[in-house]
């Protein structure tokens, strides 16, 4: 997990103490696999596709996920980062913490940027995504690979590629890792 959401999670600094494993490296890996199919498949090949890594839990699934597509569609697709913290709506409600930096070689215009991220909650990374997304070019489509939508979203966002749904209280966490995919809370230290 992000230590910008351990940090920010009630109580301050505590600790992600996992409840249970819902997804092993080899689900991951499956899941990953069947989403660089549905890829190929939605988009008629790898043509002017890019993958761009939510930073921070999506960059590594998206670096997999191009390796994946690599094998499926016999063609390299190239892999962008993109921080979001300063176009989030909830500036000024919570500290931003910039994690990385954005990486995002040349224009996007006229490619289909497939946004990738580890978990979907409430849908605000991926509203910044898309207000950030313009000022690098205007995409000709823009689509969302997860690996975990666990709902409760405040915003109309539904993701194209799905590893697993996954039903969860707003007080749990999921911690997407090269590991798997397991369940948790936040304790105090």
């Amino acid at each position: 997990m992000a230590e910008r959401e351990r940090m920010l999670t009630p109580p301050r600094g505590g600790v992600f103490v996992a409840r249970a494993q819902v997804m092993t490296a080899d689900d991951v890996t499956r899941a990953l696999t069947r989403i660089a199919h549905e890829v190929v498949e939605r988009n008629h090949g790898l043509d002017d596709l890019i993958l761009m890594g939510l930073q921070t839990g999506g960059v590594p699934l998206a670096r997999r996920l191009a390796t994946v597509l690599e094998q499926v569609g016999h063609q390299e697709v190239p892999v962008a980062t993109l921080d979001v913290a300063f176009y989030r709506d909830d500036i000024g409600l919570r500290p931003v913490l910039p994690e990385a930096v954005t990486d995002i070689a040349g224009d996007l215009t006229a490619k289909t940027v497939v946004l990738v991220d580890d978990v979907l909650f409430t849908g605000r990374t991926v509203r910044a995504a898309l207000n950030a997304l313009p000022d690098y070019g205007r995409a000709r489509a823009v689509q969302l690979a997860v690996m975990v939508d666990r709902g409760h979203r405040e915003l109309p966002i539904r993701p194209d590629y799905v590893g697993k749904n996954l039903p969860t209280r707003r007080d749990e966490l999921v911690d997407v890792s090269e590991t798997g995919v397991v369940l948790g809370d936040v304790v105090a230290r």
